[in-house]
Formats: structure tokens, C-alpha cells, sequence
């Protein structure tokens, strides 16, 4: 699997993310065929090496005609969805992009209050911001990257001037946008995560932390139109490589709560949901809680992915009105699911690899259905999955 982190130290927008592409291996060549199938007129992409602050990187910059009244234009969504439907591009490019422009249009309708419908892009209608989305999706479907990590965004404070007037950092869409991801404050008023850059990690981004494990390949630097005040470079950081597959350790996601006033009753319909949106294991410990009254610990281990799905189940489906997240390195032996043959048939079992040696375990559904039905008691058939060995791969 082709694995990309996105080092975002000085924040991230769609010419900066173009052009860490560029510099991580898309060729020019094919951006710009697949930025001439656009129907859009008036502009030109230039492409230029520059070092900044010693590093060297690569600039994609859209140049638009002033003259041409088409390149600041306002667009509806409705309008660029047909624009980007004319286009002579492949479908998996078009749907990406029209994704990240509907991202943005519920982030804008959000902050004025307003239907996606009616709302009216501006900078981000601008031609610009479309050859930076569509350029950006197009990278990464050429470059076929299975999975993007994220990092964790700083957020300026100041003011940015947009067609709104002037408006505070971050942008009120960025916050929009960003809601559920990792950010941190930076001490510098300039604006380093724009709207379009913020709409286009949320879309391409499978999740946000720390670099996952893998085996680098190459590394790409975009360079940003501005110069910082604070003498940082203006840098986008794109890594490229190979994802490694950690058996040993893995991060996941520890959510709990503390429940005094809820029902126990619902337990086995609140875990099996948990389980189905994505929980890796789920349990629910009984507390003495404050004035003495009874309670219970209900913690859930997920795949950090998986995060946003398994806290809503926990909301929906339990009084909780908080909960607590961390990240925690797990340990697990290598294991894998086999197939064992018994007096009554064959049975999924796992295979697991210890320090002392192979252990069978039973798969519990598969014998309880079995047991119901051939009519045994259930550790009889658990103890038929362990005797019989070796076992043949499934």
C-alpha cells in the first residue's frame, strides 16, 4: 500500500499542497493534460523551483487574466458541479473533487447561516481554487496513494482580508472544517491554513497525528506565495512511501465515560452496535461513584480512524455527555484465521502465535451455531476445535 504523510509545520493550501506533488514525483506533463480537459479559460499554471529558507522546493502558482471576468467570478455549487462534469477527466478525479467543493460549501453555509444551495464561493469559485482541487485529487490518484496521514495543523490568530472584509484567523470555514481534527495554536498572524487547504486534507486525509509506519521513498516540499514574519519557512512536507505492517505495535483509540443514571439493560445492544461501527474490543466495568451511588466504566478501544463513529454511537446510544480519548501503543501477537476440521464439520478457528508456541483458540458464534445445531453442549465442540490439529489455512 502507497502511504503519504503530510507534514503540515506551516499550515497547508491547495497551491502549497500542488506543488509538494509536483516535487514528490507528478509529472508536470500529466497535470497539465488533465487541467486542459477543464472548460475553464483565462489562466495559466506556472511551475518554478525555489528555495526557501535553504530548502528547495517546488511552486505551482495559477495566473489568472485580470481581464477575463470569468477568473473572480462567483459560483454556485450546482454551477461548479456542471463545470466539473463537462470535464474530459476520469470520474474518480471528478467525484474527489466535487466531494472537496462540497465540503466547502456546508463549511460557508454553516458560518452565514445559509442553505449549500445558496451559497456563493468566492475565493474558492475563483478559477484558482478550482485548478488547485482538481490538480491536488488528480496528483494522488496518478501517484496512487492508498492512504494520507495527516499532522496536526497550527492555526494563526490575526485578521485575513476575503470578500467578506476582514475576517479573524483562523477562518471561521477553517473551524468549520476542522471540527474533529488535531489543531494547535501558532503565534504569528498570518494565515497558514486556508479554506481550500483545510477542505482538501479533511476530504484526501484518512486520518490526522503522527507519522504511521513506513518505508520512505521519496519526500516533497510546496512552497506558499507568502513569506513568513517570523523567518520559518513557508513549506509543505510530502512523504511518500511503502506502509509497514507492525504486528507488534499499533496505536488505538481509548474512549471512556462514567454512566450513573443510565440502563444496564440496553449493555448487549449498546456493545454489539459499538463492535459494528468499528470498535476493536468494548467493555463495562462496574464503579462506586461519587455519594456513593453505582455506576459503571464504559470504555471502548478503536482504530483512530474509526474515532468520530464510535464516540456518536456513544452519545446516541448511552447518557454519556463526555468522554474522555487517548492514544495508547497496544501489543498483539501475530494470529490468523484457519480452518479445523471436526466430527461435525469444518470450523473457522484462530491460530495464534505465542512465545511458547501455536495455541488454537475457537471462534465462539461458529461453535454456538454449530452446537445448536447438532445439539451438544458447547465445550464439547470447543474442545473438538482444539484436539483436532494440525489445521489447514482458510
Amino acid at each position: 500500500m502507497n502511504t503519504a504523510y503530510l507534514d503540515c509545520f506551516s499550515g497547508v493550501s491547495g497551491d502549497m499542497l500542488l506543488g509538494a506533488l509536483l516535487d514528490a514525483g507528478l509529472p508536470e506533463a500529466y497535470l497539465r493534460e488533465v487541467l486542459a480537459a477543464l472548460p475553464l479559460h483565462g489562466f495559466n499554471l506556472a511551475v518554478a523551483r525555489k528555495t526557501v529558507q535553504g530548502f528547495a522546493a517546488t511552486q505551482a502558482t495559477v495566473e489568472c487574466n485580470s481581464h477575463d471576468h470569468h477568473s473572480h467570478e462567483h459560483r454556485h455549487l450546482a454551477e461548479i458541479s456542471s463545470l466539473l462534469g463537462k470535464a474530459l477527466i476520469p470520474a474518480q478525479i471528478r467525484d474527489k473533487a466535487l466531494a472537496v467543493f462540497t465540503r466547502l460549501a456546508e463549511a460557508e453555509a454553516a458560518v452565514h447561516g445559509t442553505t449549500i444551495e445558496q451559497i456563493h464561493f468566492h475565493e474558492v469559485g475563483a478559477v484558482d481554487a478550482i485548478v488547485d482541487i482538481v490538480g491536488v485529487v488528480a496528483g494522488f490518484e496518478y501517484l496512487k496513494i492508498n492512504r494520507l496521514i495527516c499532522s496536526p495543523l497550527p492555526m494563526a490568530r490575526g485578521w485575513v482580508t476575503c470578500a467578506h472584509g476582514d475576517i479573524p484567523l483562523p477562518g471561521p470555514a477553517v473551524c468549520r472544517l476542522l471540527a474533529g481534527v488535531p489543531v494547535y495554536g501558532e503565534n504569528i498572524d498570518q494565515e497558514l491554513v486556508t479554506p481550500t487547504g483545510a477542505a482538501l486534507v479533511r476530504e484526501l486525509a484518512n486520518d490526522f497525528g503522527p507519522m504511521p509506519p513506513m518505508r520512505l521513498a521519496r519526500t516533497g516540499y510546496g512552497a506558499g506565495s507568502m513569506e513568513r514574519h517570523d523567518g520559518r519557512p513557508n513549506l509543505l512536507r510530502l512523504l511518500l512511501g511503502q506502509s509497514m505492517v507492525v504486528q507488534e505495535a499499533q496505536q488505538v483509540e481509548v474512549i471512556e465515560t462514567h454512566l450513573d443514571d443510565w440502563n444496564p439493560e440496553l449493555w448487549p445492544h449498546v456493545s454489539e452496535r459499538l463492535m459494528t461501527a468499528g470498535a476493536l474490543d468494548v467493555c463495562l466495568i462496574p464503579i462506586q461513584m461519587k455519594k456513593g451511588r453505582p455506576g459503571f466504566l464504559l470504555r471502548v478501544i478503536a482504530e483512530p480512524a474509526t474515532r468520530e463513529t464510535v464516540t456518536n454511537m456513544v452519545f446516541s446510544e448511552t447518557s454519556a455527555i463526555g468522554l474522555r480519548l487517548r492514544r495508547e501503543e497496544r501489543l498483539t501477537l501475530p494470529r490468523e484465521i484457519i480452518t479445523v476440521t471436526t466430527p461435525w464439520g469444518d470450523l473457522p478457528a484462530k491460530k495464534i502465535n505465542t512465545p511458547t508456541g501455536t495455541v488454537i483458540t475457537p471462534e465462539y458464534e461458529a461453535c454456538r451455531t454449530l452446537a445448536e445445531a447438532h445439539h451438544l453442549p458447547l465445550q464439547e465442540v470447543y474442545a473438538a476445535v482444539r484436539r483436532h490439529s494440525p489445521p489447514t489455512s482458510s
